[in-house]
């Protein structure tokens, strides 16, 4: 798996050589972070968070909305990184906090994997010459690099090792130390800090380990489809590959090699190794019932692939929504249906008659009556007529399920906010 990495400093994404000087900057971190969230999980560093010179909170919240992230940089507290979560980060990376006082902080670690759970904790080993570095690499604590692995690993779900004196360097990281730690470590172990090739990718994938890639996607060395088809496993020459849809019902099974997956990338669109007739296939090319990628993904292992589609029509040849069966009713369906009413039906129709007072009425209505309804059934009726009218009021204010989604999830790891007027 590739991760590519997003540093902020002063509200841009920067590129820094060794931790201090500037190689280049960024002004649209947000537009970085989704074309980056095809390839991977997109970490996020809080550089002046990091320093204590500021704060890019703001875009961090942004860009944990817009993709999937990995946050660090600053987060010193449980209740900071509960927070974090809360924005919508996937996994907290934590450094300087986890190694308080020189040595590992198991109580800090302990409670923090109480709060956000441990898959969710990525510890940070920093290390300089094989000695952990923390404070912005610019204090070193009493351990070296085996001693604190064995120290936070009962309370981490993955390592992040950075080998500082590399870091932007471009001249290829510490493959014998990250060689180790994933041979030691029953944990993911993902390395970052100097790595300037593919074949170097590749070499890291086949030890097992993700690569966090910076400086060299940044200043073209390869860009991140190149990165990605490096860390697969092609030694059977075609990988498994799953399609499902943004709500992740699965659609299909495919075959994919690294020509396959070079045009899925190039033109945003599925292609696939059809194994009957041996050549490339673009999914929709006569049917027209084409896949915009979404994202790509590995498997744990590296030799099988998830692709997430919007898919155009049916996906199966037989004509059916998936090659498994019909497609399942959910809210984001019934959302679906509201708007093609808000859209195409007559303004005598009853969704679209529904104007805001009306709407109100009949939602505060329909709360009641499922307060008062009795059983099973009567719940469901009830219930079901209430989620229609939220549907129309969620679809006229413009606001996606996911957003919905978003506010429990932060209400789970953080304090209740309370509305304004």
């Amino acid at each position: 798996m590739i991760i590519p990495s997003i540093d902020l400093s002063g509200g841009r994404a920067v590129q820094l050589r060794q931790g201090r000087d500037k190689v280049l900057e960024l002004d649209n971190p947000i537009a970085l972070a989704r074309e980056f969230a095809r390839y991977g999980p997109v970490a996020v560093v809080d550089l002046d968070a990091a320093t204590g010179a500021g704060s890019n909170e703001e875009i961090v919240k942004a860009l944990c909305a817009a993709a999937e992230c990995r946050a660090g940089g600053g987060i010193r507290s449980v209740e900071r990184a509960a927070e974090a979560v809360g924005w919508g980060a996937e996994k907290i990376v934590v450094g300087t906090r986890a190694f308080a006082g020189g040595r590992a902080d198991t109580a800090f670690l302990r409670e923090l994997t109480a709060a956000v759970g441990r898959e969710r904790v990525v510890v940070a080993l920093d290390a300089r010459n094989g000695r952990i570095v923390t404070e912005a690499w610019r204090r070193e604590a009493g351990l070296d690099i085996f001693s604190a692995l064995r120290e936070v690993e009962p309370w981490a779900g993955e390592i992040l090792y950075t080998c500082v004196e590399r870091e932007g360097m471009m001249g290829g990281t510490d493959r014998e130390t990250a060689a180790g730690l994933a041979r030691e470590s029953g944990l993911r172990v993902t390395v970052a800090g100097g790595i300037a090739s593919t074949r170097e990718i590749a070499e890291l994938s086949r030890l097992g380990v993700d690569v966090q890639l910076g400086m060299a996607l940044y200043t073209g060395a390869f860009g991140p489809a190149e990165a990605f088809a490096a860390s697969i496993d092609w030694s059977k020459g075609l990988v498994p590959t799953v399609v499902r849809d943004a709500s992740g019902s699965v659609l299909m099974l495919a075959w994919s090699n690294s020509e396959s997956l070079e045009r899925t990338f190039a033109t945003g669109e599925g292609w696939y190794f059809s194994r009957s007739r041996q050549s490339l296939w673009h999914k929709g090319a006569t049917s027209g019932h084409t896949q915009n990628i979404v994202s790509v993904r590995t498997d744990c292992d590296g030799d099988a692939l998830l692709f997430t589609v919007r898919q155009k029509g049916a996906a199966c040849h037989t004509g059916s929504w998936s090659c498994f069966g019909g497609k399942p009713f959910g809210l984001d369906d019934l959302r679906g249906v509201i708007r093609n009413r808000l859209d195409t039906a007559p303004p005598e129709s009853y969704t679209a008659s529904l104007d805001a007072a009306a709407l109100k009425a009949k939602l505060v209505e329909e709360a009641g009556e499922l307060a008062e309804a009795r059983g099973p059934a009567d719940v469901a009726w009830e219930a079901a007529d209430l989620l229609y009218f939220l549907a129309v009021a969620l679809e006229k204010a413009g606001v996606g399920t996911e957003d919905v989604y978003r506010e429990l999830r932060r209400r789970r790891f953080a304090p209740r906010r309370r509305r304004t007027p």
